[in-house]
């Protein structure tokens, strides 16, 4: 029973935050990328005030897969890079620390490509 009460808590938190996004698209004039921005400093400020840790703890990969997740990730690859390597940790750090998911998204997307037939949609 524990398990299924988190995977539900993964899936409502993870439900709620697309829910939001989607409510902000069809609700407001913010474009898609805007809100996508937006979700990735989110990410950040709730890092850097310190509830970001307790959330994610509370929500698993509810809160760390979407991109408040990823926001929180480039902020602390930067704060842990600039306490080993001083400034140059500002430009390293964050894709230091999101390498490995950006590689998976880079190689998924090229893979998925080749199973898919591209065309224009016009």
């Amino acid at each position: 029973m524990q398990i299924f009460l988190q995977f539900l808590r993964v899936f409502l938190v993870g439900g709620v935050l697309c829910a939001v996004g989607q409510l902000l698209i069809d609700r407001t004039k913010l474009t898609p990328a805007r809100i996508l921005t937006s979700y990735v400093v989110a990410g950040v400020a709730l890092g850097a005030v310190g509830l970001y840790k307790p959330f994610a703890k509370w929500a698993g990969a509810g809160a760390t897969v979407p991109l408040i997740g990823f926001g929180n990730l480039l902020a602390e690859g930067v704060r842990k890079a600039v306490t080993e390597r001083g400034a140059l940790g500002i430009f390293t750090g964050g894709l230091t620390a999101s390498a490995g998911g950006i590689a998976a998204a880079v190689v998924f997307g090229f893979l998925f490509s080749l199973l898919g037939k591209p065309e224009d949609k016009g």
